[in-house]
């Protein structure tokens, strides 16, 4: 199992992680694999001392290999039903045991990696799992969610949205959830799944930016042996996988014009063939795609097909900006608060009224994920006293920031990469340079963090290598 680089959109915040698997190299490869990309994670070498390790601790995710004497890793997962645990669980899988993976994910299963695995793909599937489970964190209802909150706020913007939500989700048709970069897309599609009729089904999303032209096909399609260079083993797509079920196609504007047509024959016929294979499989998919982009211009650019356009916004859901319900913005205020705090092991920052007005009256050109990212900033340097709007100035995106009820103005807002930078190392030395601190307070993983110090001229620290699985 070889590592290569990551993106930084692939990253998350550090969590615990419960490896179960019988053959100690293996097991140790993985937990070297995820303690190095800033994971808290333990190990055990049976199902049964899985369920124990469940019974006195909470874990984010559950990584399990199916194929173990005893009880096996599905058994694992039926016993797991039957008790709150809050983990998201993979199943590792072997060659030709795929069938057993999607069992799996009909028992709950999040999602399933195949032997043999590089450990980017793994850091990258762990960290969308750990941003599922947080997902369902925030809004507790979500998983059974018909009719409860969407997202933070009561405002009229918000019960507007949660109302066009309530109407869409009990159909069977294909939605397209558009809005800004931060506005909670992925969130929407959730709770769509969540309130539908197919909520007990899987929901399978893939970030299609992510992959190449001939990978994404796969994914969606799934191959044979031999299809192409690399594809030593037949592989499920998701539209296999989410058979029953929901697919989220997460910024569909991304996938290549080539790809779109077969996209769109499995709209409207419900059928297509695995990459390498002549053989027509039929799914009963509901398929939900988000993009921050306007498509109706991408279409007139020529860079995604028309027909495509029409058959996917059959029912179309706006999320919308922050701006637009800053009525919210107290109540998400609090709630980020209290989240921040339980991150990082310390009390909620106190704000005071210039501060809470700033939040409101600021334009949040990166809506509620700036919003957050801003309240964890105040979290990590807040020195014990009340954070102002002086201290909150500096942090915001943009050009002069008004000072609310004041007569002069808050400093010009600093470009994006400087704040990063300031904001990194003033939590690096808040923590003595301890960087899994660091990167678990910042909500980054290690590696992003060890690669953003590099960039400032940071000397490297040791790395460990994780061994062939």
């Amino acid at each position: 199992m070889k590592s290569v680089h990551r993106s930084d959109r692939e990253c998350t915040q550090a969590a615990r992680v419960l490896v179960v698997d019988d053959h100690a190299s293996a097991r140790e490869s993985v937990v070297c694999t995820l303690a190095e990309a800033g994971h808290e994670v333990e190990s055990v070498a049976s199902a049964a001392e899985a369920l124990q390790a469940l019974e006195k601790a909470t874990y984010d995710v559950v990584l399990t290999d199916l194929n173990m004497p005893g009880m096996t890793g599905l058994d694992l997962l039926r016993h797991m039903q039957n008790c709150p645990h809050g983990a998201q669980v993979i199943m590792i899988t072997a060659y030709g045991t795929v069938s057993s993976a999607v069992e799996a994910m009909r028992h709950g299963a999040f999602d399933y990696i195949e032997k043999p695995f590089e450990a980017d793909h793994l850091e990258h599937l762990v960290a969308r799992a750990i941003r599922q489970g947080r997902l369902i964190d925030q809004n507790p209802r979500l998983p059974n969610a018909a009719g409860g909150p969407v997202m933070i706020g009561s405002g009229t913007a918000m019960r507007e949205f949660r109302a066009r939500l309530a109407q869409f989700a009990p159909t069977a048709e294909t939605v397209l959830i558009t809005g800004e970069s931060g506005t909670g897309k992925e969130l929407a599609a959730r709770a769509l799944h969540a309130a539908s009729s197919r909520a007990d089904h899987p929901l399978v999303s893939l970030n299609c930016p992510i992959l190449s032209a001939q990978l994404l096909e796969s994914e969606l399609f799934g191959h044979e042996r031999g299809a192409f260079t690399g594809a030593e083993s037949p592989r499920t797509g998701r539209f296999e996988l989410a058979d029953g079920g929901t697919i989220l196609l997460d910024e569909i504007t991304e996938i290549d014009v080539g790809l779109q047509a077969k996209l769109l024959r499995v709209l409207q016929e419900k059928c297509f063939e695995r990459v390498g294979s002549s053989l027509t499989r039929q799914v009963d998919v509901r398929v939900l795609a988000t993009t921050n982009r306007d498509l109706r211009e991408v279409v007139q650019q020529g860079e995604f097909r028309e027909d495509l356009y029409y058959r996917l916004a059959v029912l179309h859901l706006v999320v919308p900006p922050l701006r637009e319900r800053r009525e919210d913005i107290p109540e998400l205020v609090d709630y980020f608060r209290e989240q921040a705090a339980a991150r990082v092991h310390g009390e909620p920052c106190t704000l005071d009224a210039g501060a809470r007005d700033l939040l409101i009256h600021y334009a949040w050109p990166g809506n509620v994920r700036e919003l957050q990212n801003v309240i964890t900033r105040a979290t990590v340097l807040n020195g014990g006293g009340p954070v102002t709007a002086e201290d909150l100035g500096p942090w915001l995106i943009g050009e002069e920031v008004p000072a609310v009820g004041r007569d002069a103005s808050l400093p010009v807002g600093i470009s994006l990469q400087e704040m990063e930078r300031k904001l990194i190392e003033a939590t690096l030395e808040s923590f003595d340079g301890h960087r899994a601190k660091t990167a678990k307070a910042l909500g980054i993983g290690i590696r992003t963090l060890s690669g953003k110090l590099r960039l400032y001229g940071h000397p490297p620290r040791g790395k460990s290598v994780a061994k062939a699985a």
